[in-house]
């Protein structure tokens, strides 16, 4: 059932740039915005892609690095020798 067409408070229409003329709809799975201005109309999908993630260097890891936890040292202050002088 498609939902009442309703207009978005503050957008601006990629198209003509008119500001508070983008009604939008719901109909199934998709989402609708119209501008009453110039006639732009867009779709997008409400389901999700099932797309993996691209591989890039960021996300991708190298099976023969150790991942392992290095204890941290810390050195002790020297002692302060007041009498030394």
């Amino acid at each position: 059932m498609p939902s009442p067409k309703r207009f978005i408070a503050g957008a601006v229409c990629p198209r003509c740039g008119a500001m508070d003329r983008l009604m939008m709809h719901r109909d199934g799975d998709h989402q609708y915005r119209e501008c009453i201005d110039c006639g732009f109309e867009d779709a997008q999908s409400l389901v999700e892609d099932a797309t993996p993630e691209p591989e890039t260097r960021v996300n991708r890891r190298d099976p023969s690095e150790q991942h392992t936890v290095e204890p941290v040292v810390f050195f002790k202050a020297p002692a302060d020798d007041s009498d030394r002088d």
